[in-house]
């Protein structure tokens, strides 16, 4: 059976009905590095539902471990503190793993941009060489980031980016576009089983209040009664794509069998400026918040929107939660 007819086998659901069938047939380790962030937290959860045993691993520059409080009650959850620069030793062996480890918000990962690129880097190594001694399946979390400033749109996998190497994006841009290509050698060069996923921007209940990106800027500005900031005229947009959708998005790729190598979308494309999600949210919150307007930071990209064609293609992946409804669930 060729790859794409295996990968039209599955329908949007299988992802969960997968993972709990494998649960079932035998008891399956999953370790998922930045497991205490905002999507690996929940990885974790779903997991755990699944059957499986769990070990989160993170050093908790960015993570939080409020964000474990329901997953560490669990008999089947182990966490690890450890940070993926450094070699991981850990004697266990995994059937999947999830390298969700990197800083993900401009603020965040521009505040140490040596110990950001590190963790892409040394981070890809380290966890392929985890998969490579437990024969295990792995995922790369990259980003659009690696699209850098498009100028195409919407952006497919095949297009290879507009992305400035010296600027203050390029600790993420590049170290994401860097841990691909490792991934991509390393598959080359001893046939481990990766996947890769392009994160388009993703938002929910949970996400760090001072996490530093536009959903959460917007909310808390307008929950506390403060202006809300836009940067530039407001023209510029982005496609978002809410949380459970996207650990849909993931599980999905991991479990869908005899996967290639191509790079997948994982995001949202309906489209929205600046000016119009502000103003969604202000009809949602009662406040005094108003709009002001601030110079565009250097490198912020103008436009995002994913080809997510690939996706519903080979994974029958698509997002079921628009953005009125996601932003309801997340204020609340």
């Amino acid at each position: 059976m060729n790859t794409v007819t295996e990968f039209k086998r599955l329908k949007p659901s299988a992802a969960s009905h997968s993972a709990r069938r494998a649960a079932a047939e035998k008891q399956r380790k999953v370790l998922i590095a930045g497991g205490a962030g905002f999507l690996g937290s929940r990885l974790c959860s779903r997991y755990l539902e699944y059957g499986y045993e769990v070990t989160c691993l993170d050093n908790l520059s960015t993570g939080r471990l409020c964000n474990l409080k329901q997953q560490s009650r669990n008999p089947k959850f182990t966490f690890i503190h450890h940070d993926v620069v450094n070699p991981i030793n850990q004697k266990g062996r995994y059937d999947f793993i999830f390298n969700m480890a990197c800083p993900a918000s401009p603020p965040k990962y521009q505040s140490d941009p040596i110990q950001t690129m590190k963790t892409s880097i040394y981070g890809a190594f380290n966890l392929l060489d985890v998969a490579r001694r437990s024969n295990a399946k792995i995922l790369q979390a990259s980003t659009s980031e690696i699209y850098g400033d498009p100028d195409v749109t919407p952006q497919t996998e095949r297009y290879q980016g507009n992305v400035n190497t010296v600027g203050p994006r390029s600790c993420y841009d590049e170290g994401k576009r860097a841990a691909e290509s490792i991934f991509h050698d390393h598959r080359e060069t001893y046939g481990t089983d990766i996947r890769i996923a392009r994160i388009f921007n993703t938002y929910g209940p949970g996400m760090d209040p001072l996490d530093g990106r536009v959903v959460s800027n917007f909310i808390n500005q307008a929950l506390d009664g403060q202006p809300i900031t836009i940067y530039g005229d407001g023209s510029q947009s982005r496609s978002f794509c809410y949380l459970d959708d996207m650990v849909d998005g993931l599980i999905t790729l991991m479990h869908t069998p005899g996967t290639r190598f191509e790079p997948i979308n994982i995001g949202n494309p309906d489209e929205f400026t600046m000016v119009e999600l502000a103003n969604l949210i202000l009809k949602k919150i009662t406040t005094l918040s108003r709009i002001t307007y601030s110079d565009l930071p250097e490198d912020d990209p103008k436009q995002r929107r994913p080809d997510i064609s690939r996706a519903k293609k080979y994974l029958g992946w698509a997002p079921k939660i628009g953005l009125d409804q996601g932003l309801d669930r997340t204020i609340a």
